[in-house]
């Protein structure tokens, strides 16, 4: 089962991502970030991924999302929690230390969490979602942009294809 638990303490924010983290958790992680951004006060958020056992690049898109957040509004640095090596190497492949610190350790401080609001997204919300966590990711480094590069020009064309007629001929 997979899930994104949620924990605050003291202006101190936590995301636990738990078990396969795919495309059918955007909403709620996307959900998470528009109400980040109207937090007043947010003195450290930490994405601990000690229980993720796979995780897709849109997940990782949405938590470089987090992590330009935390720079730009909060001014602090994101950190996530990953002892996995597997993870760990594809966090490093996708540039995630552009917009966060990486650690192995454990978070010593234990709250209770609680699982983020389930949400459920329109085709058309979900593709804008994906099509803004890929273009973040370009935006990390080179190869990001190289490497997604054919998949944001193709899920442009999709969007584009699912607006209206007007837009489709001018």
């Amino acid at each position: 089962m997979s899930q994104v638990l949620y924990a605050e303490k003291a202006g101190y924010h936590v995301l636990k991502f738990v078990g396969d983290v795919r495309l059918s958790l955007s909403p709620a992680i996307s959900g998470f970030l528009s109400r980040l951004r109207e937090l007043e006060d947010c003195r450290g958020m930490v994405v601990d991924l000690s229980e993720t056992e796979a995780i897709d690049s849109t997940a990782l898109g949405l938590i470089a999302k987090l992590g330009i957040c935390c720079r730009e509004i909060f001014a602090h640095t994101l950190s996530i929690v990953s002892p996995r090596e597997d993870i760990t190497r594809l966090l490093q492949s996708m540039a995630m230390q552009e917009v966060s610190v990486i650690t192995s350790e454990p978070l010593t401080a234990r709250v209770p969490l609680a699982e983020l609001p389930r949400e459920v997204a329109s085709e058309e919300i979900l593709l804008k979602q994906v099509l803004e966590a890929h273009k973040t990711l370009m935006g990390l480094n080179a190869d990001n942009e190289t490497k997604f590069k054919d998949l944001v020009e193709s899920l442009q064309k999709e969007q584009n294809g699912k607006t209206s007629p007007v837009a489709k001929t001018g």
